[in-house]
């Protein structure tokens, strides 16, 4: 059952990328990402139920909020961005990088040790990025140039995020801290939403893609995650993140007729390998000792 779950995850976590790019070029990035956490918020709504859950949430209301910020509000609008410019599958790539900042960011930031497999893996991480952006550095279109730019911006945020709230919000109901985030993240962008709100009319496909941004991707998702984390386990819950850019790829050549390159296919297995040395996954391979 957690395997089918898993699956489940990453597929909707992949079409993320594909909702975005139908959804931006018509609300522009921030008005879909506040309508994307907006929605989430809504959907995760009953946790509060609970007299316990409204205090976690009062108490931690001031953390909860820079989460919001910048595991959410922040990276989500430089996602959306991004979709403007490169491709569902693409971008779901780079979103691959994640795990390499984090523990890059635990590093410097948290002193965690670090083993010489890991550091192999950051560097190897590295490579595919280069890999992945090699030709589109070639195009020379500095749009293109800044959507990448973004993405791994995005990916720095999410790693800050994830040590941040290790640190901050240990004691917190994981679900109180979903719906805290999305919650906050609403609060900060509906100022700026309302600003940058579309002057014509928006299509009911672009409707839709909000819908499965916010309902799916968002709410429904976290559900699941922390299902997954409670049932399996953070490390099992965690491989996630090696299924999403399948899912991405796969989503965006069915449904907007995108291009999978062999450059791709190389960037996209080279950062997984990186990944998974930098995150402990293969603690068969050893290059010397730790």
């Amino acid at each position: 059952m957690n395997i089918v779950e898993l699956l489940i995850l990453a597929a909707i976590w992949g079409a993320s990328f594909l909702f975005m790019r139908v959804g931006t070029p018509e609300f522009g990035p921030v008005p879909l990402i506040a309508l994307r956490v907006g929605i989430a918020a809504v959907v995760l709504l009953p946790v509060l139920r609970s007299a316990a859950s409204r205090d976690h949430l009062r108490k931690n209301a001031g953390p909860l909020l820079l989460l919001g910020i910048v595991n959410s509000a922040l990276p989500f609008c430089l996602f959306a961005y991004s979709t403007l410019y490169l491709s569902a599958g693409f971008d779901a790539i780079l979103n691959a990088t994640m795990p390499l900042w984090t523990a890059l960011i635990a590093f410097l930031w948290l002193r965690t040790p670090m083993a010489r497999t890991q550091v192999i893996g950051l560097l190897v991480g590295m490579v595919g990025v280069l890999t992945l952006v090699w030709n589109k550095i070639g195009e020379g279109l500095p749009s293109v140039w800044l959507a990448i730019a973004a993405v791994l911006l995005a990916t720095l945020f999410y790693g800050i995020a994830i040590n941040y709230s290790k640190q901050r919000l240990a004691g917190v109901p994981p679900f109180v801290v979903a719906f805290g985030s999305q919650f906050f993240a609403t609060v900060v962008l509906l100022p700026l939403a309302l600003l940058y709100w579309p002057a014509v009319p928006i299509s009911s496909t672009a409707w839709y893609a909000v819908l499965g941004l916010g309902v799916l991707c968002t709410g429904i998702a976290y559900a699941i995650f922390y299902r997954l984390l409670e049932s399996a386990g953070s490390a099992y819950t965690a491989s996630v993140t090696f299924l999403i850019p399948i899912f991405g790829m796969i989503w965006g050549a069915i449904f907007l007729k995108e291009e999978v390159t062999p450059t791709m296919l190389a960037g996209c297995l080279i950062v997984l390998f990186g990944t998974a040395l930098a995150t402990g996954k293969l603690t068969a391979l050893r290059f010397g000792r730790p």
